[in-house]
């Protein structure tokens, strides 16, 4: 895992003075700023090609804001997000962590606060991709799964179940429709005593 001294930054910021502001305490703390954008969509595009580890982005900019743009990153090729603005209104941040960031930084940024919010938001993302692989392995093996629910009617004597139909099926039949269960067929070891031990096993 890298360190945050090691971490490649893209930064999304139409403000040239901010940008080389924060690039300048970026490089102060070690770290490589691999490309700087002026505007949402370009920096949508940057982080496709360079593949950055970690993108600060501005909210207010031309053609595309950041917000919108943080959401097209994280659906096509997801990235740790730091959201670079002179404001900190609640629905700010309520509308930039919906859009997949993961730390908040007032401009202008110091070192140490870019460095901080940097490691929250890488540590953040792999924690929101473990969970969507997680989720994603649970919705599949819930796909994969049929459930009987309710109650089923099944005869005292014979044990063949009535369906939706009225028709009366064995037990194994029915359960093959309506599950994904298959069956193969052996003796239970009191059938086996019952049936074939006096005949000298089964044929």
């Amino acid at each position: 895992m890298k360190t945050t001294r090691e971490i490649r930054v893209l930064i999304a910021e139409d403000d040239a003075m901010v940008s080389m502001l924060t690039q300048a305490e970026l490089e102060s703390i070690g770290m490589t700023v691999v490309g700087t954008a002026f505007d949402g969509q370009v920096a949508a595009e940057m982080t496709r090609e360079l593949k950055p580890d970690v993108v600060l982005m501005d909210i207010t900019m031309p053609h595309m804001d950041g917000i919108d743009a943080a959401a097209v990153i994280q659906a096509e090729c997801p990235t740790p997000m730091v959201i670079l603005s002179a404001h900190d209104q609640p629905e700010l941040v309520v509308r930039a962590t919906a859009a997949g960031a993961g730390a908040f930084v007032l401009k202008p940024p110091q070192a140490a606060e870019l460095e901080r919010a940097i490691t929250i938001a890488v540590a953040r993302h792999a924690d929101l991709i473990a969970l969507r692989r997680m989720n994603s392995a649970l919705e599949q093996a819930l796909a994969e799964v049929k459930t009987l629910k309710g109650l089923l009617p099944i005869c005292c004597q014979c044990k063949k179940v009535r369906d939706d139909n009225d028709y009366w099926n064995d037990v194994e039949v029915y359960l093959m429709k309506h599950t994904d269960a298959e069956f193969t067929h052996a003796y239970c070891p009191v059938c086996l005593e019952k049936h074939f031990a006096r005949h000298g096993g089964p044929e």
